[in-house]
This record gives C-alpha cells, sequence and structure tokens, in this order.
C-alpha cells in the first residue's frame, strides 16, 4: 500500500486531447501551417504548452517570433475553450475518493501552466486533491525532478512510501528522477511498450487494477511489476 500518490493531468486524470488538438489546430488554420490528425496529438503533449506549440510549425517557418506568436494564439484559444469536449476518465473520481478515505494523500504535477491546470481541476475535481502543481517560470518541467521534490515537500511525503501515475514517457522519467515507483495507465495517450520503455514499475489498464495497486489489496491483472513478479 502506498501512503501518498502523485497523478499527472492530460491523459491520465482528464482526456483533454481534443481540446488541446482543436486548439493547435486553429493556431495551424491562422497561419496557414497543415493541421494535424488528433492522434498525432497523442506525441505533442506532455513536455508543455510550449513545446506542443512548437512541433505544429513547419521547419521552414520555425522561428523566434513565429514560435512566440503561435504560442500566444494557442494560450489564448485553448483558455476559451479547455473545457469544450475535455472529460475526465471513468471512474478516476471515484479512486481518488476512496484513496483519501483510506488516508492516502493525493496531488497533481503537469506541465500545463499552473493557473489553467489549477483551473480545470477545480471544475473537474473539486477539492480532491490536497495540492496541484503546474508549470511555473524558473521551474524546470518534468521530467526534471525540481517540481516533484517541491510537491514531495509540500505534501510531507516519503519517497519510498509514493507513486507516481501517469500516461506518458515524461511521467515514467520524472519518477525514476525522483527515486519513486511508477504506473502508467494504459487508458491514456502512450501505449504500455511506450511507458515500459521508459521505466514504468506497473502498468494499469483500468483504473480497479490502479485501486488495487494502490491500497494492496486483490489481485492486479497485469501482472504487477513490469518484470512480471
Amino acid at each position: 500500500m502506498f501512503r501518498y500518490v502523485i497523478f499527472d493531468l492530460d491523459g491520465t486524470l482528464l482526456n483533454t486531447l481534443e481540446d488541446l488538438a482543436d486548439a493547435g489546430n486553429w493556431v495551424c488554420r491562422q497561419n496557414g501551417w497543415p493541421e494535424h490528425r488528433y492522434e498525432e496529438y497523442r506525441y505533442f503533449v506532455g513536455r508543455g504548452i510550449r513545446s506542443l506549440v512548437n512541433a505544429l510549425i513547419p521547419p521552414q517557418r520555425c522561428t523566434e517570433e513565429a514560435a512566440e506568436t503561435a504560442l500566444d494564439q494557442f494560450v489564448r484559444r485553448y483558455e476559451r475553450h479547455k473545457e469544450d469536449k475535455t472529460r475526465p476518465y471513468e471512474g478516476v473520481a471515484e479512486l481518488v475518493q476512496t484513496l483519501n478515505q483510506a488516508g492516502i494523500s493525493t496531488a497533481v504535477l503537469t506541465n500545463k501552466p499552473h493557473a489553467v491546470a489549477v483551473e480545470v481541476m477545480e471544475h473537474y475535481f473539486p477539492g480532491l486533491f490536497s495540492q496541484v502543481q503546474g508549470a511555473k517560470d524558473g521551474i524546470a518541467l518534468k521530467p526534471d525532478p525540481g517540481a516533484l521534490n517541491d510537491l514531495l515537500y509540500g505534501m510531507g511525503a516519503v519517497a519510498e512510501q509514493t507513486l507516481f501515475v501517469g500516461d506518458s514517457d515524461v511521467d515514467m522519467e520524472t519518477a525514476n528522477n525522483g527515486g519513486l515507483a511508477s504506473c502508467g495507465v494504459l487508458w491514456g495517450f502512450r501505449s504500455g511498450g511506450e511507458l515500459l520503455a521508459a521505466g514504468a514499475d506497473h502498468l494499469a489498464e483500468t483504473v480497479e487494477e490502479l485501486g488495487a495497486l494502490i491500497l494492496g489489496t486483490g489481485s492486479y491483472a497485469l501482472g504487477g511489476r513490469a518484470d512480471g513478479n
């Protein structure tokens, strides 16, 4: 049983892909760039909005001025439409409620801008998480462990009793860099193979499996640890 659980946001708690893709493709249309399929955005998300926006810019148009303009366009568009199609993954809110009732402290660490992350979490999961930490100026993004270490300190958490839950290679690398156990969820934006290659200790195909892992109850259908033990 883990006493502390830190969740990623996009692709782990909330399916934000369509709203992010819609904002990205709107930026492309404003600038006359080719649009991208929703599936492509699975690989644009995870390393912060600036990284996502840079992935939209055709190489021959990639200048500092173009990047800053596109970033501003994306932020303004996404802010207005960030809740159009976004939805919590089924069962996630109930799981967090169960963890809280069991005395397990839960928090969120995301590369989404901090103010946006706080607003989105309060809209979809009001009062459920003890802390929400998003991207802030002067603090390196995941997978750098700096923000993670600050969050652990704020939670009063012990690394050996903490699980990091996410859906991407960035999340697994963040956990590894911070010395935490990691669980990759398979309902998000990346595949199990990618998560294992990035160092996932566990995989969870369903919310029920994730709950069993955290609480240390029942069986873990995917075999528990990535090595099959």
